[in-house]
């Protein structure tokens, strides 16, 4: 069980060579542990709170163990809401190890991963939702994870769940009142009324927990080429990417697996997979190479069907273009060669937006990313936009309940029966912003953390 009380220190950068390495020391004994491990450089340093400070950490016997700038923020101003020191040594592992160990030796103990911003959210500085944003934040992979997170720290999520869980109050509030007071309210009025009030919720919470954008901020897209041999599809994904990644030639069957690169497209990091032509083949490696091609396109957020204008439309051709789902794009290549496909043909066959392009010259490479950045836009105007996948969950659940609850009234059931269900759903939606998490789900949020944050 770990002490709340007692104080903790731990090494809040990451390892290796770098610049600087910051040694964090949070509770009770946070300022005598900074007063005998360091000597500031000057006699006029007082330890002010929120001050920076020039010096030496020591050892036991006064030796220096490093020159390092020092700060004491005393609470409850601090990250944590407890008194905090903060000792910054020359980055790599030995100063700051040793100045740790120093720590330590004066009655520090080791943090547990996480628990500095566990602190903060048991002393209510944060709730759980803006605590697990840290961490979010730390491992995004993109622009656009960065900004999520960073709405979501700043109370976007806690904000959402609030706005709703005062509407969810408001038809409670109804609900009760035509049960006290039947004869002053008429149970098909009032049963109007909280559809009514439950079904905007209900579809702003399920706006704001779409699984597929949250999947993409958390863990980039994925935009698959698609085509036959020799369309081109491999010069495509040099031009997309601005530089020779994928080998060209004129031999059909060149590209065998399937080439993967990441590349950021309006702030979201997307993995764009260059893969095999499709056609009947007898050559092994080759089928293997289609197989992963097809399988890669099953699974993509978008898929670039990629036609040679220059050739006729053939049977795998069509076969593409008139299956192309919603995830579909259609890239008429090769536009500065002498082409023979109409493109009014192929929009008469798909609802597939069609592109005339060259990925020799460029042409129509704009268009296609514009068309890209749209495809993966994850609605970052929503600040209530959720993309933890327990902040989801939850969401999910709460919105599950409250239609189970509006079924009920539908199917003639006594209104209070409605009730249960309101009341679980604004259980499950409490449970994002940890106001009645148990200790079980808090030790789990703060078990993905790193030492020292």
């Amino acid at each position: 069980m770990i002490d709340k009380r007692d104080t903790i220190a731990a090494i809040a950068t990451a390892s290796g060579a770098g610049g600087i390495a910051i040694v964090r020391v949070s509770g009770g004994d946070a300022e005598d542990i900074l007063r005998q491990l360091f000597i500031p450089a000057s006699k006029r340093e007082y330890f002010e709170s929120h001050r920076l400070m020039y010096g030496r950490a020591v050892d036991g016997d006064g030796g220096t163990l490093d020159e390092v700038m020092a700060v004491l923020m005393r609470a409850p101003s601090t990250y944590t809401r407890e008194d905090v020191a903060e000792i910054h040594c020359h980055g790599g592992g030995v100063s700051a190890g040793a100045v740790l160990e120093r720590a330590l030796a004066l009655g520090a103990r080791m943090a547990a991963p996480g628990e500095f911003t566990r602190r903060a959210f048991m002393n209510g500085r944060i709730d759980l939702a803006r605590a697990e944003a840290v961490m979010q934040l730390i491992g995004a992979n993109g622009q656009a994870a960065a900004r999520a997170s960073l709405r979501q720290l700043e109370g976007g999520v806690s904000g959402f769940v609030r706005r709703v869980s005062d509407r969810l109050t408001d038809v409670l509030a109804l609900l009760e009142a035509s049960t006290d007071f039947p004869e002053e309210v008429e149970e098909e009025v009032a049963a109007e009324r909280v559809i009514g009030g439950l079904k905007p919720v209900i579809e702003e919470i399920r706006a704001n927990s779409d699984p597929r954008s949250a999947r993409m901020v958390r863990e980039g897209a994925s935009i698959v080429l698609a085509g036959r041999p020799n369309v081109g599809k491999s010069s495509l994904m040099n031009a997309l990417l601005n530089r020779e990644r994928a080998i060209v030639t004129d031999i059909p069957g060149t590209t065998r697996d399937v080439l993967t690169e990441r590349i950021s497209i309006g702030g979201v990091v997307a993995e764009l997979s260059d893969t095999a032509g499709r056609r009947d083949t007898q050559d092994p490696i080759e089928r293997i190479g289609v197989d992963r091609a097809e399988r890669a396109a099953e699974g993509a957020d978008v898929v670039l069907i990629v036609l040679d204008a220059a050739q006729p439309l053939d049977e795998g051709d069509a076969g593409l273009v008139s299956t192309a789902d919603a995830r579909a794009v259609v890239c008429l290549n090769k536009q500065d060669a002498e082409t023979v496909i109409d493109p009014e043909r192929i929009r008469a066959m798909t609802a597939a937006p069609v592109l005339e392009l060259s990925a020799r010259t460029g042409q129509g490479i704009p268009e296609l990313m514009e068309e890209l950045s749209r495809r993966l836009s994850i609605g970052e105007e929503s600040d209530g936009r959720l993309t933890a996948w327990r902040h989801i969950e939850l969401a999910g659940a709460a919105a599950d309940r409250l239609e189970a609850a509006v079924e009920a009234i539908r199917a003639g059931m006594p209104l209070d029966t409605a009730t249960i269900d309101i009341r679980e759903a604004l259980d499950d939606l409490a449970e994002i912003t940890g106001e009645n998490a148990t200790e079980a789900v808090i030790d789990r949020v703060f078990a993905n953390f790193c030492v020292g944050k």
